[in-house]
């Protein structure tokens, strides 16, 4: 969902799974729909982990426990902090399709796969790596207090746990960052600049 980008505080949801890969986002059964229902992929948002056989609940996975099935202000956790070589696996963008469809606008780890970075940037969700040591001190603070609140900064490109205070720097490529601040798609930036691009065609001839 396409929605500016400024300063993003919100509880987390901690998935401790490393090589969490883009199957065990959304398994592949999910593939072959053709609905671009937002609501659709978030319900299938991390499905097989999330659910048993018979479709009951997994009482002791991160998502199902009362203390993460909702953020306490919103109800929803708009920052992920997953294991670190988030999204590896096969290049389905419907991965990052479930994630957005979940609610989620940040995603945080030690470190990404690159298809899947760009499919989540491509779907307005910010991944954002982080040192492993950074990483553990988050995962350390949202266990120990699920209501403990992360703040993402994309103007300054900072990422601070507010339980501790410490802060760390994180990279983003500007066209990227222009794009999610100003909620505009690869599409909607061409057509920002369809001005320029004309009197660049013109000045050609």
């Amino acid at each position: 969902m396409k929605q500016k980008f400024d300063t993003i505080q919100s509880t987390c949801l901690p998935i401790r799974i490393d090589n969490c890969n883009t199957d065990l986002i959304i398994p592949a059964r999910y593939l072959a729909s053709t609905t671009r229902d937002p609501k659709f992929f978030g319900d299938a948002f991390m499905h097989d982990l999330r659910f048993d056989a018979d479709g009951q609940p997994v009482a002791d996975f991160v998502m199902n426990r009362s203390e993460y099935s909702e953020a306490p202000r919103t109800g929803v956790h708009e920052i992920i902090i997953g294991g670190q070589n988030w999204g590896s696996g096969s290049s389905r963008e419907h991965a990052a399709w479930a994630i957005a469809g979940y609610g989620v606008r940040v995603v945080i780890s030690s470190s990404f796969a690159d298809i899947h970075r760009n499919n989540l940037l491509n779907c307005f969700v910010l991944p954002v790596v982080v040192s492993s040591e950074f990483q553990q001190e988050l995962f350390d603070t949202v266990e120990a207090n699920p209501q403990a609140e992360v703040r993402v900064d994309v103007p300054n490109q900072t990422v601070t746990n507010l339980a501790t205070g410490h802060s760390e720097s994180f990279e983003i490529n500007s066209y990227k960052k222009y794009c999610l601040m100003n909620a505009l798609d690869d599409i909607d930036f061409l057509l920002e600049n369809k001005d320029k691009i004309s009197s660049y065609e013109m000045a050609r001839r």
